[in-house]
């Protein structure tokens, strides 16, 4: 007996739920003045509020000042909260971070499985054994993730256009999940046949809701790319700058921090480069990008 189908309220309520959640938090650290603002796009998976009271906490500790965490649905509205300085700080794809790199300054790039990379896995309903290839998809259901996300829309798209084939032709539609745990959740549930997300995410999920992962299979994997970074707005003193990183550099030395980032799925936090992204840079410049780019 195949499994009982889960009911499309849960891909829906993923959406509504990341859609616009600011965390003020409890317990915030008596101090007038500065605080820290930080922009997450929805990344954190199982009792997502708990965790970042969690961590807020932490890092205020550490800081001696306030946080405040920040979360959008949508990858643009935080890389432009960013670009206004309405945040100081930000989790952001490599995509968004290739494309606006001169307005935002690389914090730390988390460590992963022992490296800095992750992936674009290209997954399928496990309702169609029989397609094993891209190719197979015509005249399917696609689901891309976000239109600034690497591995939810850069990549795939890329990835089609080196097969020669044309998303709007090729599929019957595409649409856009707004989160890769919804684009999960709709290869899942059969609200779309395929879709784009990024390797972290899925292993993330499925870790914590295999049941539902194990709905869905892998057909391509990309190449590695750099992992979303961290990043600071360009004008963040250098002081404020440097006392984060350090913060987040040292992190899984401390027993709370490592705590956390055991929650994460992630081994901890490393300075990284500009060149980690340079494949993602190529990929946009062939897709027709950076050509307004002053």
């Amino acid at each position: 007996m195949s499994p009982a189908r889960p009911s499309r309220r849960r891909f829906l309520r993923h959406g509504l739920a990341a859609a616009t959640a600011v965390l003020a938090g409890a317990g915030r650290v008596s101090q007038a003045g500065f605080t820290l603002r930080v922009g997450l796009t929805p990344v954190i998976l199982d009792d997502q509020y708990a965790f970042l009271q969690r961590w807020q906490h932490w890092l205020e500790q550490k800081l001696g000042q306030p946080v405040r965490f920040v979360q959008r649905l949508k990858y643009r509205d935080i890389t432009e909260a960013l670009l206004i300085e309405e945040l100081d700080a930000a989790w952001v794809c490599g995509y968004p971070y290739v494309r606006y790199r001169p307005y935002m300054t690389l914090l730390a790039v988390p460590r992963y499985k022992g490296g800095l990379t992750y992936h674009s896995y290209l997954i399928v309903s496990r309702a169609l054994p029989q397609v094993q290839k891209l190719r197979q998809l015509k005249g399917r259901v696609f689901a891309f993730s976000d239109p600034d996300s690497n591995s939810g829309y850069l990549y795939p798209t890329y990835r089609f256009h080196e097969l020669g084939l044309d998303p709007a032709r090729f599929f019957e539609r595409t649409f856009f999940t707004w989160a890769h745990r919804n684009t999960i959740d709709a290869v899942a549930d059969d609200l779309a046949d395929a879709g784009a997300v990024d390797s972290y995410i899925w292993e993330q999920y499925r870790r914590y809701h295999p049941e539902v992962v194990e709905r869905t299979r892998i057909i391509e994997r990309s190449p590695a790319f750099g992992f979303p970074p961290l990043v600071v707005r360009n004008s963040l003193p250098d002081g404020r700058r440097r006392r984060l990183q350090e913060i987040l550099l040292h992190m899984h030395e401390d027993r709370e921090g490592r705590e956390l980032l055991e929650a994460l799925g992630l081994d901890g936090f490393a300075p990284g480069t500009p060149r980690l992204y340079a494949g993602i840079e190529r990929m946009w410049h062939a897709m027709g990008g950076g050509a307004d780019r002053a």
